[in-house]
C-alpha cells in the first residue's frame, strides 16, 4: 500500500492553502501540500487584484503576522493605489493589479523552496476519520496519507459546475478537472454542504480596446507597499493604467431582452451568489433605475495582452456577450478572448467551526477559504494562515491564536462566519468593523507583529525593521512633545499659509499637529526635521484622532468585559429558563466560549443574554 505520513496535509493550493502550508512549515511541522495542478496554485481565476476596501488592510495584516500574500503581491503588481485617501484613516486601504502569470509563479517558487514543506500533484478522495478524529486523506490516484491534521482549503473546485447561458458542465475555474468525491465524504462524515456561486466577466484583447474612449485610471504616483517591513520595487512612474467606460441604454435593453438565455435568470443555477459582487444581469434587473454603471478594463499580465472586463460578471451565452461588450464606449470592435461565467460549488456551514476554523465534528480537520463560505482571494488567505497556525498549535497542545474583534479585521472576518453564518458568499466591507478606527491600515503592524514573533512566522530581519519603526515613532513623538514653534513674525507667516491662528504664546509642536488644518508633513517640511513618510503618517493619525481612538478603546473595553465571562463547556441550554427557542438552538449550535460570542449569534438577543447570566450566576456561581 502507498502510504505516506506527515505532521499536517493541507489540500488545496489556492491562496489559503498556499498560506496554511506555508505558514505550518515555517511552524515546523512536516507538511503536505496537495493540489490538482501545479499549474494553478495561487491562481486568480477572477480579477488578478488583491486588496480593495477592508480588504487590503486584510493583506496588511497577514503580512504582519508573517503570512505571504502582500510581499507576493509587492514583488509582482501592475499597478498600486491607495482607495479613500479622501475619507478618514479608519477606511483607507490599498489595492493593487496584479499579474496573474507572475503572481502564481513566484508564490510557487516560494513553496518549492521552503523548509518542511512538500507539494504532491493529486486530488484528495475522502478524510480518513477513527471515532470523530481526522487520521488523514486518500487520494484520487490510489494514495493513502497519514497526518495529525487535515486542512481543507478546496476553493471553488468542491463538486464545481461550469455555467454559461443554458450549457452545464463540471469543471474548475478554467474548465479544468475539479474535486468530484470530497464532498461525499464530507457530507458522510456529518459536515453540512451548502452550494454557492460566483462569477467572472469576459476578458478582452488589449489591441482591440480604443483607449481614446474610455478614461484613464493611473496607479499612485508616491511608493506604496503591502509589506509593513520593506521597500517598494516597482517603477512608480511605469505602472500599468487601468481604464474606465460605462454601460448605456443599449447594454441594458440587450440585457433585459435575453434574460431567459443566461444560466442565472433561466433557474439553471441553485447556488446563492455574492451580493457584493453581483453579475450585470443584476444589476441591470435590480438598479433598472440606472442609466450606467461603471465598467473597468484592467490589465491582467505584464505582457499586456489581455484586458480583465471589471464589472461585467455575466452568465449570458457568447453570443449575446459579444452584443453587450460592443455597445460599450471604447469596445465597439473589442475582441473577447475569455468569455465570462458561472461557476457552483460546495461549501461547508461555518457555524459548524470552532474559531480556531476546527470543524467541531471532527477533531483535527480545519476548514479555511471559500469552503467555509468566504469570497475574495484576501479572505481566503486570512483563514490559511489562521487556520495553519491553529493546526500547529493543536499538535503542540497550545492555546488556540484567536484574533479578538478590536485586534484585526482577520477576528472580524472569523467572529462572523462562525457565530453569524452565511447566507450568501461573505465579503469583508469597513462597515462589518466596529472598531475601525483601530483597524487601520497604517497600525497593522503595531497591532500584530509581535503575535507573529511569538508563533514564530517573523524571522529576526523583519523583527529588527518592526522594532526600528517603533523606535522612529518614539523619538517623532518625544520630538513633538518636547519642542515648540516660538512667537515670531516667520512662523506666523506660516501659520496664515494655512488659514490657522496666529500664536501669541509659544506652543508645543504636538498641540499644533491637533489643528485639523496643519498637516504633520508641511511642518516637519517647515522645521527642516528629516522624517520618514510612513511613520510620520502614523505620529498624525495617532494625535489627530487621539479623542476618537480613545472613545473606540472605552467600547472595546465594554466588549471585553463579556469576552472575560466564560460559558462552561457542559452547558446544557435546554435548561436556560425563559430564552427564545430560536436563541436556544443557535447556542446549542455554536456552543458559545463566552458571553460576548454569545451576544453576537444572529437570532440571540440582549433579553436571552440577560437570562444566561442569571442562569450561570445561579448554576455555576458565575459572575
Amino acid at each position: 500500500m502507498n502510504i505516506m505520513k506527515f505532521d499536517i496535509v493541507v489540500v488545496g493550493g489556492g491562496h489559503a492553502g498556499c498560506e496554511a502550508s506555508l505558514s505550518c512549515a515555517r511552524m515546523g511541522k512536516k507538511t503536505l501540500l496537495v493540489t490538482g495542478n501545479f499549474n494553478n496554485v495561487a491562481d486568480m481565476p477572477c480579477n488578478p487584484s488583491i486588496g480593495g476596501s477592508a480588504k487590503g488592510i486584510v493583506v496588511r495584516e497577514i503580512d504582519a503576522l508573517g503570512g505571504e500574500m502582500g510581499y507576493n503581491t509587492d514583488k509582482t503588481l501592475l499597478q498600486i493605489k491607495m482607495l479613500n485617501v479622501k475619507k478618514g484613516p479608519g477606511v483607507r486601504s490599498l489595492r493593487a493589479q496584479g499579474c496573474k502569470v507572475n503572481y502564481p509563479k513566484e508564490m510557487l517558487k516560494t513553496l518549492k523552496n521552503q523548509e518542511n514543506l512538500e507539494l504532491l500533484e493529486d486530488f484528495a478522495k475522502s478524510l480518513i476519520v477513527e471515532n470523530n478524529e481526522i487520521k488523514g486523506i486518500t487520494t484520487e490516484s490510489g494514495k493513502t496519507i497519514e497526518s495529525k491534521c487535515v486542512i481543507l482549503t478546496t476553493g471553488t473546485y468542491l463538486n464545481s459546475d461550469i455555467l454559461c447561458g443554458h450549457e452545464s458542465y463540471k469543471g474548475g475555474p478554467h474548465g479544468e478537472k475539479n474535486s468530484m468525491f470530497l464532498s461525499k465524504s464530507l457530507e458522510e462524515n456529518g459536515l453540512k454542504i451548502i452550494r454557492l456561486k460566483t462569477g467572472t466577466p469576459p476578458r478582452i484583447l488589449k489591441s482591440s480596446i480604443n483607449f481614446d474612449e474610455v478614461t484613464i485610471e493611473e496607479g499612485d504616483k508616491e511608493p506604496l507597499t503591502f509589506s509593513n517591513f520593506y521597500e517598494a520595487t516597482y517603477d512608480v512612474n511605469n505602472q500599468r493604467p487601468c481604464y474606465l467606460t460605462y454601460t448605456n441604454k443599449e447594454t441594458h435593453k440587450i440585457i433585459m431582452d435575453n434574460l431567459d438565455k443566461c444560466s442565472l435568470y433561466s433557474g439553471m443555477i441553485k447556488g446563492v451568489g455574492p451580493r457584493y459582487c453581483p453579475s450585470i444581469e443584476d444589476k441591470v434587473v435590480k438598479f433598472n433605475d440606472k442609466e450606467r454603471h461603471q465598467i473597468f478594463l484592467e490589465p491582467e499580465r505584464s505582457d499586456d495582452i489581455e484586458y480583465y472586463v471589471g464589472g461585467f460578471s455575466t452568465t449570458m451565452p457568447h453570443e449575446i456577450q459579444e452584443k453587450l461588450i460592443h455597445t460599450m464606449d471604447g469596445l465597439k470592435n473589442a475582441v473577447i478572448t475569455k468569455y465570462g461565467y458561472a461557476i457552483e460549488y460546495d461549501a461547508i456551514d461555518p457555524t459548524e467551526l470552532n474559531m480556531n476554523l476546527e470543524t467541531k465534528k471532527i477533531s483535527g480537520l480545519f476548514t479555511a477559504g471559500q469552503i467555509n463560505g468566504t469570497s475574495g482571494y484576501e479572505e481566503a488567505a486570512a483563514q490559511g494562515l489562521m487556520a495553519g497556525i491553529n493546526a500547529v498549535l493543536k499538535l503542540d497542545n497550545k492555546k488556540p491564536f484567536i484574533l479578538k474583534r478590536n485586534e484585526a479585521y482577520i477576528g472580524v472576518l472569523i467572529d462572523d462566519l462562525i457565530n453569524k453564518g452565511i447566507t450568501e458568499p461573505y465579503r469583508l466591507l469597513t462597515s462589518r468593523a466596529e472598531f475601525r478606527l483601530l483597524l487601520r491600515h497604517d497600525n497593522a503592524s503595531i497591532r500584530l507583529t509581535e503575535y507573529g514573533r511569538q508563533l514564530g512566522l517573523i524571522n529576526d530581519e523583519k523583527y529588527n525593521i518592526y522594532k526600528n519603526k517603533l523606535k522612529m515613532m518614539n523619538d517623532l513623538e518625544e520630538y513633538l512633545k518636547n519642542n515648540y514653534l516660538e512667537v515670531n513674525k516667520e512662523n506666523n507667516e506660516f501659520l496664515d499659509k494655512f488659514n490657522s491662528s496666529k500664536i501669541v504664546s509659544k506652543i508645543k509642536l504636538i498641540d499644533l499637529i491637533k489643528r485639523p488644518e496643519i498637516s504633520i508633513f508641511d511642518l516637519l517640511d517647515y522645521l527642516k526635521y528629516d522624517y520618514n513618510h510612513e511613520i510620520a503618517e502614523m505620529v498624525e493619525i495617532n494625535i489627530k484622532y487621539e479623542g476618537y481612538i480613545k472613545k473606540t478603546q472605552n467600547e472595546v473595553n465594554k466588549m471585553l468585559k463579556l469576552e472575560e465571562k466564560q460559558i462552561p463547556e457542559d452547558i446544557n441550554y435546554d435548561k436556560v429558563r425563559n430564552i427564545a427557542t430560536e436563541a436556544r438552538q443557535k447556542l446549542s449550535k455554536i456552543r458559545p466560549l463566552t458571553i460576548g460570542q454569545a451576544s453576537r449569534i444572529s437570532g440571540v438577543n440582549p433579553a436571552d443574554i440577560t437570562m444566561l447570566l442569571v442562569y450561570l450566576k445561579k448554576e455555576y456561581n458565575n459572575d
